[in-house]
């Protein structure tokens, strides 16, 4: 299974306060004697805390420059119309630019206060059903022309037919799913290819939503994050989050909060995804033991509650 892409560049907490110092000081007046630490590292991007109340959110490889560019333009509307549900997302404080030792646009956002959704047990997640729901009917509004087109993310199922089976062959050789489960999986997948496909205009989605990218305080939702594989297409990669972060009940509840927005070929297809996506965290978490746990979770409950 593959490892995590190694840093392009080495960003350390020098370069980060040179950055802030030089570029967002107007914003941000103290911002060369605020405490700087660094709290997550992903595949594309660095997060350093700035102050209690700021992060900044840098890539660390060229292939994830634009991402921050595409949540620099969408997340100032996104804010607005989720503000309303108290739900916050990262719109960006200061746009960050290139500068002679760091090559790439870069953004300091608002430090959202909670746990991260992967760190709350899933029963104790149901309390967010209904704010989630909301904040999805929401954000899934028709998308403009130009927004930033993602290859493999809201687009019909079918295109990303040979990518699932590639996955879940490699996993079956693995020995990290067993036959049963395999063939489970599968026929979730098989059933949302077969759906009728979305067959309006793109709305925007999300992306990349699962727990990781929750952010809940004192039992409610308070945050989504992680823009950064936004675009516009099928709203159900988005709802895959039902059985990504919810049990049966909360997951009934949340389906039931979204009203009619979204017809039942809508959820088979959501449910196709969820499977979609316990494969890739199989294959891409060996080095993360929190989504490996996620996605063995997440497959029970795929497994478990289809849809009608």
């Amino acid at each position: 299974m593959p490892d995590k892409p190694a840093a392009e560049l080495t960003i350390d907490a020098e370069l980060v306060r040179a950055l802030v110092v030089a570029q967002a000081t107007a914003r941000i007046p103290d911002a060369a004697d605020l405490p700087l630490v660094k709290v997550a590292e992903g595949w594309d991007s660095e997060v350093w805390r700035l102050g209690d109340d700021l992060a900044v959110r840098l890539p660390r490889r060229e292939l994830a420059a634009p991402l921050v560019l595409n949540e620099q333009r969408v997340l100032p509307g996104f804010a607005r119309r989720l503000a309303p549900l108290g739900v916050r997302v990262p719109e960006p404080i200061v746009c960050g630019v290139p500068a002679d030792d760091y090559p790439w646009a870069w953004s300091v956002v608002p430090w959202i206060e909670g746990d991260r959704g992967l760190d709350v047990p899933r029963p104790d997640r149901g309390g967010w059903a209904e704010t989630l729901a909301a904040a999805l009917v929401a954000l899934h509004v028709d998308a403009p022309a130009g927004y930033p087109v993602n290859p493999v993310r809201g687009v019909p199922l079918a295109t990303r037919d040979a990518a699932f089976t590639d996955r879940l062959a490699a996993l079956k050789v693995a020995g990290t799913l067993d036959s049963a489960t395999a063939t489970a999986l599968e026929a979730a997948w098989r059933r949302g290819v077969a759906a009728s496909p979305w067959g309006r205009p793109p709305v925007w989605i999300h992306g990349d939503l699962h727990p990781g990218n929750l952010v809940s305080h004192d039992g409610a939702l308070t945050g989504i994050i992680d823009f950064g594989d936004v675009t516009a297409g099928d709203p159900a990669y988005d709802l895959g989050i039902a059985w990504l972060a919810f049990d049966s009940s909360a997951r009934g509840r949340f389906i039931a909060a979204t009203g009619d927005r979204y017809d039942p070929a809508t959820w088979r297809r959501a449910h196709a995804w969820a499977a979609a996506v316990v494969l890739i965290l199989l294959v891409h978490s060996d080095d993360n033991p929190d989504y490996f746990a996620l996605a063995r979770d997440a497959a029970t409950q795929v497994l478990a509650d289809a849809p009608a």
